[in-house]
């Protein structure tokens, strides 16, 4: 995945806006990630546990949620690796990319490797988000991050 700014003055694409966000979110630069959103960019998690927001709306509000979830992923220990492969699909849309991948993180006390997959879907109007979907299940995902990581992402979220 190319990681190169676009020309001056031309807006960023799909794929290079992604490029971006998954930097900053590799580096935990979730501030930077919130950056990337247009100032009524929304940010939707379709499978959210019950009790949970599943739609954040305005930069400053996912700017809050971002920062709350990666403090507390902080705190739980959990170093996120990489996230391997990516496949990225364009759509009949320009605006509209959706991509796959699996995130590796290293959680617990034993230190294990664990894998956990997502896909997202993003909207991008003039080199902003408009829209970011990520789709991921908290079943799936608490092995992952293991469970107090996944219950503080579930209040991170719902504290916002």
């Amino acid at each position: 995945m190319s990681t190169s700014q676009p020309r001056a003055g031309t807006p960023m694409s799909p794929r290079e806006v992604f490029a971006l966000k998954e930097q900053r979110v590799l580096r935990f630069d979730m501030a930077g990630q919130a950056d990337l959103f247009a100032e009524d960019g929304v940010m939707e998690f379709p499978f959210a546990p019950a009790g949970t927001p599943r739609r954040l709306e305005g930069r400053a509000a996912i700017r809050e949620v971002l920062g709350g979830a990666v403090e507390r992923t902080r705190e739980t220990g959990m170093r996120l690796l990489d996230h391997g492969q990516y496949t990225i699909h364009d759509t009949t849309d320009p605006e509209v990319i959706v991509v796959e991948f699996d995130a590796h993180g290293q959680a617990g006390p034993d230190g294990e490797i664990r894998t956990c997959p997502y896909i997202q879907v993003l909207r991008v109007r003039d080199g902003e988000i408009v829209l970011f979907r990520d789709y991921w299940s908290m079943e799936t995902a608490r092995p992952f991050w293991g469970l107090p990581t996944a219950e503080a992402l579930s209040r991170a979220v719902t504290d916002a």
